[in-house]
């Protein structure tokens, strides 16, 4: 009864907020209102609107709909965490800034959004997850690739799997983003609500990413769907749906490689994939129940109506949907990710049908403040879109390109990978353009994304590689990552001398390498020979 009349209370203050104005940016000489942003890891963007609302109770999602803008066709920049970050951080595709895997992001002293707020008067605090700088991950995500282009496979992830907290009283299942949610309310509630200033805070949490399995190895991977009684009980198992799985022998290569890579091509029963989905599903309601302890400190502190909420995710969570679980791919259960945003300035109930990304939120924020954005970033601000629409409830088509990038260049997957959505169109290239072939889906018409027309439509896909390609040189810059990769590998494996084998050994991806220690020795010779110009160096 409590969650209910906060709720009505916040509602009363939504209500209240004052209208946008006429251009929907910001108008100099008005107060600057403050801003806090939520970003999660993995959070499936299509659970914020139907009919993948209906599978878990999320009250402050739904909240934040409710009396903000939902923008229902967001997407990530890279389907992975830290480069992903990077766009969001910086406004710029992967391409740009070259952060090409979860080892290589931005470098440490990057001007990011928060600084340039920073510097033009904005009071500015982080808490919880950053993970957009170069580094951060472990040792294998730097020399992991060589395993792209070799003819055998070698798993990299533990089966993926659910673990119950048998209690329905349990509800801080994830202790660490708990405890930076705590910090960060008692940072609104000790110094921003002192300030004279507007301030800007940004909360991280690692929610509903997949918890770290032990039992895979020293450099562990993370495919355990935890959570408790209290959460699950959010979830209507009854609207959980069974996906369709193509056969193995007419999977698409690059998404069989996937699948082996992240431990799926085995049997699973019908029970195993619901719990993983239901244990997603729950995780995600407790990742709600955090933006909700943020939002309800904010009305508490009476700074709900100064404030802009943006919430949103680095990518999402094929919870083996084709197959596969994690992140990695272009289906839409990995890279439609959640973009809502309330507050002052901003549409209640309005829901945007454009096609927008994480490289917008760099301007957008610069737009809440006022602050004149830069000509060269990749993004555009959101503000506009979220306070004008016609009448028919359709986006002015103009307030935004009408496409968004998305590109992968990490692990478990053999290919580099480019995405271009546009329309009811989803269009997917691979390495050169040349030597994988391309897969196009209408969303419109197939929304799993299981029938790839590519070859039934030649014009359209044509067309399509063509728009991608006025975007991005992707064969020129799948060159230049197979170029980094090997670079890389060979400045780490000068880095620890003749024992590089034993430390492949013992990473979570090579669990079967001392069966078979010089096969895949040579196999990395022969990957660091071929097309490379790099064997001088050797």
């Amino acid at each position: 009864m409590l969650l209910l009349l906060c709720l009505a209370l916040v509602a009363a203050s939504a209500l209240a907020t004052p209208a946008p104005g006429a251009a929907g940016h910001r108008r100099r000489g008005t107060e600057a209102p403050n801003v806090v942003l939520v970003a999660s890891d993995s959070f499936d963007g299509r659970l914020t609107y139907q009919p993948g609302s209906h599978v878990v109770k999320l009250p402050f999602i739904s909240f934040m709909k409710a009396h903000g803008t939902a923008f229902l066709n967001a997407y990530t920049n890279s389907p992975i965490c830290c480069p992903s970050r990077a766009a969001m951080w910086s406004g710029l595709f992967t391409h740009i800034t070259e952060s090409w895997n979860n080892f290589k992001g931005l470098d440490a002293n990057y001007t990011t959004w928060m600084d340039v707020m920073e510097k033009h008067g904005y009071q500015t605090q982080k808490f919880g997850k950053l993970d957009y700088t170069s580094g951060h991950h472990s040792i294998s995500n730097r020399v992991e690739a060589w395993t792209r282009d070799v003819a055998f496979l070698l798993r990299q992830e533990g089966r993926p799997m659910v673990n119950l907290i048998p209690s329905k009283t349990k509800v801080r299942v994830m202790e660490k983003d708990w405890q930076n949610t705590d910090k960060a309310i008692n940072w609104l509630k000790e110094e921003a609500v002192h300030y004279d200033k507007p301030f800007v805070l940004y909360l991280g949490l690692n929610l509903p990413h997949p918890y770290p399995s032990p039992s895979s190895g020293e450099n562990f991977g993370s495919s355990t769907f935890h959570t408790s009684l209290y959460w699950l009980e959010k979830v209507s198992h009854d609207a959980i749906k069974i996906p369709k799985w193509l056969p193995l022998s007419e999977m698409h290569p690059v998404d069989y490689y996937s699948s082996y890579t992240k431990n799926c091509t085995g049997k699973f029963t019908e029970k195993e994939i619901k719990n993983i989905r239901a244990f997603y599903y729950a995780m995600c309601a407790e990742t709600d129940a955090m933006l909700g302890e943020i939002i309800l400190a904010l009305r508490q502190l009476d700074l709900f109506q100064k404030t802009i909420v943006i919430y949103t995710s680095d990518h999402g969570e094929m919870a083996m949907e084709h197959r596969q679980f994690y992140k990695m791919s272009m289906y839409e259960a990995s890279t439609h990710v959640p973009l809502l945003m309330m507050g002052p300035g901003i549409k209640a109930n309005l829901q945007v049908l454009n096609v927008v990304s994480l490289v917008d939120i760099y301007p957008t924020m610069l737009d809440i403040a006022g602050i004149p954005v830069p000509q060269n970033l990749s993004g555009h601000s959101l503000l506009p879109l979220a306070s004008e629409l016609s009448e028919n409830g359709h986006s002015l088509k103009d307030l935004h390109p009408p496409w968004i990038l998305s590109e992968f260049h990490g692990c478990n997957v053999n290919a580099s990978t480019y995405m271009l959505r546009v329309d009811q169109w989803k269009y997917i290239a691979y390495s050169d353009g040349a030597s994988v072939p391309p897969q196009l889906f209408d969303l419109s018409l197939d929304p799993d994304e299981l029938t790839n027309i590519a070859t039934k439509f030649p014009e359209i896909t044509y067309s399509l590689d063509q728009k991608l390609r006025s975007i991005i040189n992707y064969p020129k810059v799948s060159a230049s990552v197979h170029q980094y990769n090997k670079e890389q590998f060979i400045m780490w494996k000068q880095s620890v001398g003749q024992n590089y084998s034993n430390v492949i050994a013992n990473l979570r991806w090579h669990q079967e390498w001392l069966k078979k220690p010089r096969k895949y020795e040579n196999a990395i010779q022969r990957w660091l020979k071929t097309h490379t110009a790099l064997v001088t160096v050797l």
